[in-house]
């Protein structure tokens, strides 16, 4: 879900595939395929050319997080809670921790708001906070009472903006109509509803337990109390899935008029239950890279043919009533506070994991201490990949930023990949900003890790040489 976007502790620094230095990056180690852009660009599609390793953590997290928080850094703040329990186990997730055992969920949010007043005393009096994300897991597992007091220990605790988004992720199954109106009540004003296909016989097989019909009533349910920003998660490339069960996955979106809309592609988790019926012959294949990105960009014709606005890469916005705002805080890599077992954060540029187990995480809260499991150190590049990211997220990436962040020479060590990508149809030129074409939005994450890769090799060249005046160096 995309609640779990900070989830992840892996950082970028200077490896290669096998955890070795990395090798210099010629821009057409990243060059994409000319043949067809949009279904065969790169070999696979994701960070393909970005390797991760994980860096290694501070030695006193729980003091450099209490010492963050009363060093705020400029900016945006947001916050998350994780709530990670589920009913069932839904085959194309890989985010299941916990059964929802109702005793166990209540334990689990007192435990959870105890860990938000603590750290809102620290907190009185500081700049705003913008976004809060329920995520998980299902949020909406817990009780009427439990979502009701919780949200309400949020807005008490917290220094929340008079605008601040308030999101909520839940799914049909159990989502009643007094835990709803308990949320209302409270304060949530957006649910984001994982739906990833409204057809029944696809649901079923992937572990949803509503209908088709159930599906869309409970979606104008909510649209129609006019209280909250309605989104919903389609996903597409699902084994079994036709593109005209796609089509009218979509169109559905569109009719019934909710607010937002996010379009993800199937990330097949090797280990996972979906992977494994697929190999037990139990479940067809997915469809192939093809197929997801015809898929895609024909989503994205059907919303832009009704008039919905492109926010960023998977999400789209028929009302000004949505913004995604927390979505694009954690791509622009905005300070953001964790609460909950398994949550991940950032703090001027240093990553947060909470522990885990939920049991040791409650224990933990019981005996005062902010449970981190790690914490890493900021990143010196970590303003020049926020810009990367979040400008090819949202559509515009302006390099005259990055010049200005990482020295004059820059555009000139991007253009012949920038010049590349755009012969090959994936991007356009719009003055000093780079745009992705349809083809673009489908490999972007591709797109974000070969841009990204070469300017990191072209910051470390200009740190191996002379200063120049003039020059601008990423702090």
């Amino acid at each position: 879900m995309i609640g779990d976007q900070f989830n992840r502790m892996a950082e970028t620094e200077g490896r290669d595939e096998c955890g070795g230095p990395a090798r210099p990056l010629s821009p057409e180690r990243v060059f994409a395929s000319t043949a067809d852009p949009l279904g065969a660009a790169f070999p696979a599609r994701g960070g393909t050319h970005m390797p991760t390793v994980q860096a290694p953590p501070l030695a006193e997290p729980e003091a450099a997080y209490r010492q963050a928080l009363v060093d705020p850094s400029p900016g945006k703040r947001s916050a998350y809670l994780h709530i990670p329990f589920c009913a069932n186990h839904c085959l194309f997730c890989g985010f299941y921790r916990n059964p929802a055992d109702p005793a166990v969920l209540h334990d689990y949010a007192g435990h959870l708001m105890r860990d938000v007043e603590r750290d809102g005393a620290v907190l009185a009096g500081q700049g705003p906070v913008h976004a809060v994300y329920f995520g998980g897991g299902t949020p909406s597992a817990l009780s009427a009472d439990d979502l009701f007091a919780l949200v309400e220990a949020v807005r008490a605790a917290l220094p929340l903006a008079p605008d601040c988004e308030i999101t909520l992720e839940g799914r049909i199954a159990g989502f009643t109509t007094d835990k709803v109106e308990a949320c209302l009540e409270a304060g949530v004003n957006r649910f984001s509803i994982g739906i990833q296909t409204f057809d029944t016989g696809l649901r079923r097989r992937l572990g949803r337990k509503a209908s088709r019909e159930e599906a869309e009533a409970f979606l104008r349910s909510l649209r129609d109390r006019d209280r909250a920003a309605v989104v919903c998660d389609l996903m597409f490339g699902l084994p079994g899935q036709t593109m005209e069960m796609w089509r009218r996955d979509v169109a559905t979106c569109v009719a019934l008029g909710i607010d937002g809309v996010d379009l993800y592609g199937l990330s097949l988790f090797s280990k996972g239950p979906l992977a494994a019926s697929i190999a037990k012959g139990a479940l067809p294949p997915p469809p192939a890279l093809g197929e997801m990105a015809g898929m895609y960009a024909r989503g994205l014709e059907i919303l832009e043919d009704a008039g919905w606005r492109h926010l960023t890469q998977a999400h789209w916005a028929r009302t000004t009533r949505e913004r995604t705002l927390y979505n694009q805080f954690a791509r622009s890599g905005a300070d953001c506070l964790p609460f909950g077992a398994g949550a991940g954060g950032m703090l001027g540029g240093r990553r947060i994991m909470l522990d885990s187990d939920r049991l040791s995480y409650c224990r933990r809260i019981s005996a005062g201490q902010k449970p981190i499991a790690a914490m890493l150190p900021a990143s010196p590049t970590h303003r020049i990949r926020s810009w990367v990211a979040a400008g090819l997220e949202t559509g515009h990436l302006d390099l005259d930023e990055g010049e200005r962040m990482a020295g004059p020479r820059l555009r000139a060590a991007l253009d012949p990949l920038v010049d590349q990508w755009a012969r090959a149809g994936l991007i356009r030129r719009r003055g000093a900003a780079i745009q992705p074409l349809t083809a673009g939005w489908f490999w972007l994450g591709n797109l974000t890790a070969g841009l990204l890769q070469v300017t990191l090799d072209h910051l470390g060249r200009e740190a191996g040489s002379p200063r120049h005046e003039g020059d601008h160096h990423v702090h």
